[in-house]
């Protein structure tokens, strides 16, 4: 029985409902919630027309970031993803408006207090470099709102574009823009719940 939830019965047999757990490749633009007071589109947009059970989002992903992103009918489930204790890492590319540079990846690894908060990344690397702009691929073990954004704005970086391409062991791999799947088992149980 998923932890948490009350007995359920039909015709006096108990049943046990089963832990759902989606992976949708969330396009940017897409508001994550359940519905928006100023009529946004949101990411359940995306799962119109599926026949599937209630489902929550396990985490954000803001408006303007893309990727990776899950959905769950288990909240205690939920709940052991996203903390910051017990939840996977959760991996990001992250394009900025301007080259990178050994001070700026060091400043990140350091962190900075931001609007009274101390934010840092786990580690950073490059991806790549073009003539005016760079890749970063930045791994978080915590989700704070807008945590790469914030942080790098504190050193003078923009974000371009935001994909979370990761979380754990589980990658986004080929799912197209705007797509779903369910998850596996053994994709499940490697979340670490």
């Amino acid at each position: 029985m998923i932890q948490g939830w009350d007995r359920i019965a039909v015709d006096g047999q108990e049943a046990t409902p089963s832990r759902v757990v989606i992976m949708l490749n969330k396009p940017r633009g897409l508001i994550t919630t359940t519905r928006d007071e100023r009529g946004r589109d949101t990411v359940y947009k995306c799962l119109e027309g599926a026949a599937l059970p209630w489902l929550a989002p396990v985490g954000r992903l803001d408006k303007a970031s893309e990727g990776l992103l899950l959905f769950s009918n288990d909240p205690a489930w939920a709940a052991r993803i996203t903390d910051p204790v017990t939840g996977p890492d959760k991996t990001y590319h992250v394009q900025l408006n301007r080259l990178h540079d050994a001070t700026l990846l060091g400043n990140l690894e350091r962190g900075a207090v931001v609007d009274g908060e101390r934010l840092a990344v786990k580690a950073v690397r490059c991806l790549r470099t073009g003539q005016r702009h760079a890749w970063l691929e930045i791994v978080l073990d915590e989700g704070r709102n807008r945590q790469i954004r914030r942080l790098l704005q504190a050193f003078d970086v923009s974000v371009l574009r935001l994909i979370r391409v990761a979380m754990g062991s589980l990658s986004l791999g080929e799912l197209p823009k705007g797509r779903w799947r369910e998850l596996t088992p053994a994709e499940m149980e490697s979340l670490g719940a």
